[in-house]
């Protein structure tokens, strides 16, 4: 039996974009599928995919978003022909000159002609050449992996902490490449993964994080640290996202899994908070400034490629082994229990118990004249019962 191929849905941005092109809000578009607003927003951040007849509606309903966005655009206006009399008329071919002969000397010897240059040859451009999916790694890391590190440190406080939370996000990144490599912003997917990881609240209950790291050696990198490490995980991270990376709304809330408006109280919330602990940074463009200067004074490195990709293919091979002894340790336990088991139901016998007062038995003997004689009785009664009662006149 052949499974029907699953209806191509537009990338995670596209269906966004179509649904705020038709003005619906994420819950509108959940009532028109059959979801909840948090499903939605999965959708359009890339994070789940939908699947069977949830899956079929909302391919149905962005092709009905995408025609009547198409309907509602102007059509583009066409490009001005040229006139025959604009074209360029054909210019007629230059007859070759014959080459003028060699002169003679009066003894009849020809002259030597000089050696003739070399006309250059048109040099063809190099074909690209494609990218082994390693070296398409590498350089991914090698671009964005020093500033993810930066950012992350911004969340969390902790230089360890943020190389971690990156080298976890590039390995994860590794293990799911085909899907990475084709994804319109794969820096974005990176980013996303390493965010997650290091805000976890998993990450409290680890003994490094009972050891304070050094705070920044600069006084006012130091308040700032703390007054970013005292807002909420949400509203640090959409600032950070705002005012420190450059995205905009609309990306923001999509990479945080949020509506834009909710987005848009967030940073509103996080920027006070931060003005009203240094008066200073109360302007969007001075607080983006000392972020990348925070950022930068701290002296945050990266592993190298190689490194980071042996070892996720490492814990990659470690969780595949524990999968198959996990496997195999249940399919033993599982038969060991079929093979145990009774087959019917055995009732549980109760231990016995000494019974007192019940006289012995006698052994069999001959009877006695009053035992005899109410034998005999019975013996004359009739064994259907006793004779039938007719009344009698006295």
């Amino acid at each position: 039996m052949t499974r029907s191929p699953a209806t191509p849905l537009p990338p995670p941005k596209a269906r966004r974009r179509l649904r705020e092109t038709a003005a619906l809000t994420q819950t509108q578009l959940a009532d028109r599928v059959g979801v909840t607003p948090g499903t939605v927003r999965a959708w359009e951040s890339g994070r789940t995919t939908p699947r069977g007849r949830k899956r079929e509606a909302y391919a149905k309903l962005l092709k009905t978003l995408a025609e009547e966005a198409a309907v509602q655009a102007p059509e583009p206006e066409p490009k001005p022909k040229l006139e025959p009399e604009s074209r360029p008329q054909p210019q007629p071919e230059a007859k070759p000159q014959p080459e003028p002969e060699p002169k003679v000397e009066p003894e009849g010897k020809p002259q030597p002609q000089p050696d003739s240059q070399p006309q250059p040859q048109p040099v063809a451009a190099p074909e690209p050449v494609a990218l082994t999916p390693a070296q398409a790694f590498d350089a991914l890391y090698a671009f964005s992996a020093p500033a993810l590190v930066r950012q992350t440190f911004l969340l969390t406080g902790r230089r360890e902490q943020a190389r971690e939370s990156v080298e976890r996000a590039f390995q994860t990144a590794w293990e799911h490449w085909p899907e990475v490599a084709r994804d319109r912003d794969p820096v974005g997917w990176v980013r996303a993964t390493a965010y997650e990881y290091a805000l976890s609240p998993w990450q409290r209950l680890r003994p490094r994080h009972r050891h304070p790291e050094p705070p920044p050696a600069d006084p006012g990198d130091r308040t700032l640290l703390n007054a970013l490490l005292r807002l909420p995980p949400r509203h640090r991270r959409t600032l950070v996202l705002y005012d420190g990376v450059g995205l905009d709304l609309p990306e923001t809330a999509a990479e945080t899994e949020a509506s834009t408006p909710a987005t848009a109280n967030r940073l509103l919330r996080a920027r006070e908070a931060v003005a009203g602990r240094l008066p200073a940074l109360a302007d969007p463009q001075v607080l983006h400034r000392r972020l990348a200067e925070l950022a930068s004074n701290e002296r945050l490195r990266a592993a190298e490629p190689p490194t980071v990709r042996r070892g996720g293919e490492r814990r990659a091979r470690l969780r595949t082994r524990a999968a198959i002894a996990f496997t195999v340790a249940l399919v033993a336990t599982t038969a060991l229990t079929v093979r145990t088991a009774p087959t019917h139901y055995e009732p549980p016998v109760s231990p016995g118990q000494a019974v007192r007062g019940v006289p012995q038995r006698v052994a069999p003997g001959a009877l006695s004249d009053e035992e005899l004689e109410l034998r005999q009785k019975l013996l004359d009664q009739m064994q259907d019962g006793p004779e039938r009662l007719s009344p009698r006149l006295e």
